[in-house]
C-alpha cells in the first residue's frame, strides 16, 4: 500500500489518455502494451487535471473559496465552519502528488536521451522541461500553503527506493521553489515553442511561460516578505528577467464549451445538479461599499459600489444580498437562501462552461509591485484598472471608461497596506487558494468575519454567530490538517511532521512559517 501511494505514473497516465483535450487517435498499437504517452499530451492532460481538482466545487468550493469568504454554502455549512471531510482531504493529497509525478515524467521524457529526440517534435526540450518545472512549482506552492510542511525533496523517488518520503519544512520548500523558478526562467529559449499543441494555459508560448515563472517568483517573495529580508532581492531578480506586462500575459486555464472540457465550477452546479453555493454577505458588502454594522466594521471607501459586482454575481429580485457565512446548517433556512443570489437559476460569469480560470494575473502582480515599492500609487492604480478591464473583457460586458476612471479615483484617495490588500482580495475572486494565503499573511480584509462575530440577525432579532466546528483559536483557519491516510501509509514521517506543529497535534491552527500575526486583526509589517 505504501508503494502504491507514491507510485502514480501508470494510473495517472491512463487517466490522462482518457481525458486529454487532444484527440488521441491510436493506430497499430497494442492497447495491452501502450507506447510512451507523448510529452505534449501528458502535459496537456496534467494541466487539465490540476485545474479540475484545485478549481472545483470541493478543493475550492468547500475549502479555499469558503475559507476566503467569497462563497458560502446554502444548505450544509459544515465546511464553512471548518469541519473537513477526511475522505476528501485524503483524495486531494494523493491526487496532487499524482500530478506532480506526471510533471516529473514530462521532464524525464525531455531529458532521457532515448525519448528526448521524439519529445522535441512537440516543442523544444528545454522549454518543455522549464514549463513542467514552473507548473510544478505553482502546484507545490498551493500544496504547502494548504498543509504546511509536506513531502517534497524525497517525493516521487520510488525508482530510488524512497517509499516513505520525509516532510520538508515549509521554509526549505519555499527556498527551493524560488530557486526552481529562477532556473526554469533562465533555461527557456524564447525563439522556440514550449509545446506545439495541447497547452491550454499559454498555447505553447515560451515567452509567456518565462513571464509566468518570474511573476510567480514575485508572488512567493511577497508571501515571505514578513519573514525573509531578501524578499525584495527576489522580486528585483524577477523584474530583471521579465514579468507579466499586461492582461495578455495572464496565466489562466482556458476551458471550452465542449464536454468534458468544460470548467469544473460549471460541472459542480449543472452536471452534478447541485445548487450549493452563493456569494457571502461579507464579500457582497465589500463590493457594495457597505460597512458591517453588525460588527462595527468600517469600509475604506464606504458608499462606492464596485463595478465588478454585476460581473461576479447576479441579483435576486433586483437586489444584491449575500448569504450569511458560517452559521449552523439548521439556521440556514429558506429566508436566507431566498434573499441570496440563486446562481443555479441565474448563473454568473464563473459558471460558464468556458470560464477561463485565473492562476495568476497582471493585476495581482501590480499589487505585489505596489507593496514592493512601499505602496506606490502607480502600481496600485494600474492594478485596479487591470482588474476591472480583465474581468470586464472575459465577461463581455462594458464597464465604461468613465465608470473605470470614477472608481479608480474613489478607491485611490488613501493608498496603504489595507486598501492594497482589499483591492487585491477583490481581484483574486475565484482564486481562493491565493486569497486565503493573503488573508493569513496580511490580516486583511478586516471586513471578513472572524469566529464568534455576528453573521446575521434572525426574524426574532437574535444574533447568529459565525461559529467553528474545529478549534482554530478564534481565528480563521490557518491550515488544513494532514490526511489521516498519511498516519498509516507514511507513519514515521507523519509523526515527525506533526511533532513540529503547534502543541504537537495535527490541528487547524498551526500557522504557516510566513504567517507571523499575533492576533486575528494583527497586520505585521514587511521586513
Amino acid at each position: 500500500m505504501k508503494k502504491i501511494l507514491y507510485s502514480f505514473f501508470l494510473a495517472s497516465i491512463i487517466a490522462l489518455m482518457m481525458t486529454s483535450c487532444e484527440d488521441l487517435q491510436v493506430t497499430n498499437t497494442d492497447l495491452n502494451n501502450p507506447d510512451e504517452v507523448p510529452s505534449n499530451m501528458l502535459m496537456s492532460g496534467t494541466e487539465k487535471k490540476i485545474m479540475d481538482y484545485i478549481y472545483d466545487n470541493w478543493f475550492s468550493g468547500r475549502q479555499c473559496l469558503v475559507y476566503s469568504q467569497y462563497w458560502g454554502q446554502r444548505n450544509y455549512t459544515e465546511e464553512d465552519r471548518y469541519q473537513i471531510r477526511e475522505s476528501v482531504n485524503n483524495s486531494y493529497f494523493n491526487v496532487l502528488y499524482t500530478l506532480v509525478a506526471n510533471l516529473n515524467k514530462v521532464i524525464e521524457l525531455n531529458t532521457d536521451e532515448s525519448t528526448a529526440t521524439i519529445s522535441a517534435t512537440y516543442g523544444a526540450n528545454v522549454n518543455q522541461i522549464a514549463a513542467a518545472r514552473i507548473l510544478k512549482a505553482w502546484l507545490y506552492s498551493v500544496m504547502t500553503d494548504t498543509w504546511g510542511g509536506i513531502p517534497y525533496s524525497e517525493a516521487g523517488q520510488l525508482t530510488e527506493d524512497v517509499y516513505y518520503p520525509k516532510y520538508d519544512d515549509q521554509e526549505e520548500i519555499y527556498a527551493d521553489l524560488i530557486n526552481e523558478l529562477t532556473e526554469a526562467s533562465a533555461m527557456i529559449d524564447e525563439s522556440e515553442e514550449a509545446f506545439t499543441s495541447g497547452d491550454m494555459i499559454f498555447s505553447g508560448d515560451a515567452s509567456k511561460w518565462k513571464k509566468f515563472a518570474n511573476s510567480l517568483k514575485c508572488r512567493l517573495a511577497i508571501h515571505i516578505s514578513k519573514v525573509d529580508s531578501n524578499w525584495k532581492t527576489y522580486i528585483a531578480e524577477a523584474l530583471a528577467s521579465g514579468v507579466f506586462e499586461s492582461n495578455d500575459d495572464n496565466a489562466a486555464y482556458h476551458y471550452t464549451s465542449t464536454a468534458p472540457e468544460y470548467c469544473m465550477f460549471y460541472s459542480g452546479f449543472f452536471v452534478s445538479a447541485r445548487n450549493d453555493f452563493s456569494m457571502t454577505r461579507p464579500f457582497m458588502d465589500i463590493l457594495k461599499g457597505q460597512a458591517d454594522t453588525l460588527n462595527v466594521k468600517s469600509h475604506p471607501w464606504e458608499g462606492v459600489v464596485d463595478p465588478r459586482l454585476e460581473i461576479y454575481t447576479t441579483p435576486r429580485n433586483s437586489a444584491y444580498i449575500g448569504v450569511p457565512y458560517g452559521i449552523p446548517s439548521g439556521s440556514m433556512n429558506s429566508t436566507y437562501r431566498n434573499l441570496a443570489p440563486n446562481w443555479y437559476a441565474n448563473p454568473p460569469l464563473m459558471l460558464n462552461m468556458d470560464f477561463p480560470v485565473p492562476m495568476m494575473t497582471y493585476a495581482e502582480l501590480q499589487f505585489i509591485l505596489c507593496e514592493y515599492n512601499d505602496f506606490s500609487s502607480t502600481e496600485y492604480e494600474e492594478g485596479v484598472r487591470a482588474s476591472l478591464e480583465y474581468w470586464n473583457d472575459i465577461n463581455g460586458t462594458s464597464i465604461s471608461t468613465t465608470d473605470e476612471d470614477t472608481y479608480v479615483a474613489a478607491v485611490s484617495e488613501n493608498i496603504n497596506a489595507e486598501t492594497v490588500a482589499l483591492q487585491k482580495y477583490i481581484d483574486l475572486y475565484m482564486n481562493g487558494t491565493e486569497a486565503w494565503t493573503e488573508l493569513r499573511r496580511t490580516g486583511y480584509p478586516e471586513q471578513i468575519l472572524r469566529p464568534n462575530e455576528i453573521s446575521c440577525v434572525d426574524a426574532s432579532g437574535e444574533s447568529i454567530l459565525f461559529t467553528t466546528l474545529s478549534e482554530t483559536n478564534d481565528d480563521i483557519i490557518a491550515r488544513v490538517k494532514y490526511p489521516t491516510n498519511e498516519s498509516t501509509l507514511n507513519g514515521d514521517n507523519f509523526v515527525a511532521a506533526v511533532a513540529k506543529l503547534t502543541d504537537g497535534t495535527n490541528n487547524y491552527y498551526s500557522k504557516m512559517f510566513w504567517d507571523v500575526r499575533t492576533s486575528t486583526y494583527d497586520h505585521p509589517a514587511n521586513k
